[in-house]
């Protein structure tokens, strides 16, 4: 199919894309990798009257770590940046993991980290890693900018806490308070295809005692499910056989899958729970090799 006649902006500055946005009253869609939105233009899921390409705009296409080691990603960030970088293994292991499983390597030249997390598809790798991470997203519109915490920036299946006439122009994730620990798995079919499962999960680390437990999960829910309440039951305790059951009891727990052709909802449920075991396991084994 062909997409739906559109008009076309391709602005050189932020206040410029933000202007076009808001003359256009929530009829205009902002592009930056396209690998979600174009495909929705041609199956005419979506139907703007007007795109806008951020793809000129200055200064966006970075990952950087600030002074205290929070980790910033800029809006024209590719995949393809995270999947080689040399800053996220060692500070931020679960968002390296991910990487190398977004999507496909075509689509990963391309597409965009924040573009990925706004698009809020409830099988997307990236949003179940902030999730899990403690991110939060930077939107910049007419009224300036403004911070939304990314479990609260995901309200639905595709629908984003972004106003229609904001730009999502920066992901901001926090350092460890200690040693970062965590990993990502995710069960597809074949390689580029939607989740069948995947987990995310984040641990900050003093010595061999967990400070901070986060865990999230895609293709498991009507939309990214945020799993840290569920996985807090590891905060002040040590990685044990005991302790990673229960936290794998309690995520897979959260889950909210359905029965689909990928699989019934109790096959689904044990995908999370041998995720976690298999993610923490790992973790418990390094930090008895660092020992």
């Amino acid at each position: 199919m062909y997409p739906s006649r559109f008009a076309y902006d391709a602005p050189k500055s932020l206040a410029e894309a933000i202007a076009i946005l808001d003359r256009n009253g929530g009829e205009a869609k902002v592009l930056a990798g396209g690998q979600s939105l174009v495909p929705m233009l041609k199956l005419r899921f979506a139907a703007p009257e007007r795109i806008v390409d951020i793809n000129a705009l200055p200064g966006l296409d970075y990952h950087r770590l600030d002074p205290d080691g929070t980790l910033r990603i800029g809006a024209l960030c590719r995949h393809e940046d995270l999947e080689y970088s040399t800053i996220l293994p060692g500070a931020f292991p679960t968002l390296a993991e991910a990487a190398a499983l977004i999507a496909d390597p075509i689509i990963r030249t391309r597409g965009t980290f924040v573009g990925s997390v706004c698009h809020a598809d409830p099988q997307g790798d990236w949003a179940a890693t902030m999730i899990a991470l403690g991110g939060r997203i930077v939107a910049m519109g007419p009224k300036g900018r403004r911070e939304i915490e990314m479990r609260d920036f995901v309200l639905g299946p595709f629908t984003n806490a972004l106003a229609y006439n904001e730009i999502a122009v920066e992901a901001v994730i926090p350092a460890a308070r200690g040693t970062a620990r965590g990993g990502y798995l995710k069960l597809e079919r074949r390689v580029g295809d939607f989740a069948t499962a995947s987990v995310a999960v984040a641990l900050d680390m003093s010595g061999d005692t967990v400070t901070r437990a986060g865990a999230a999960m895609a293709g498991v829910g009507g939309r990214t499910i945020d799993a840290n309440e569920a996985m807090s039951v590891l905060v002040g305790k040590t990685l044990t056989e005991e302790s990673i059951a229960a936290a794998a009891k309690a995520v897979a727990a959260a889950a909210d899958p359905r029965t689909d052709h990928r699989g019934d909802l109790e096959y689904k449920r044990h995908i999370v729970s041998t995720f976690v075991t298999r993610i923490l396991t790992k973790i418990a084994s390094t930090e008895q090799k660092a020992a």
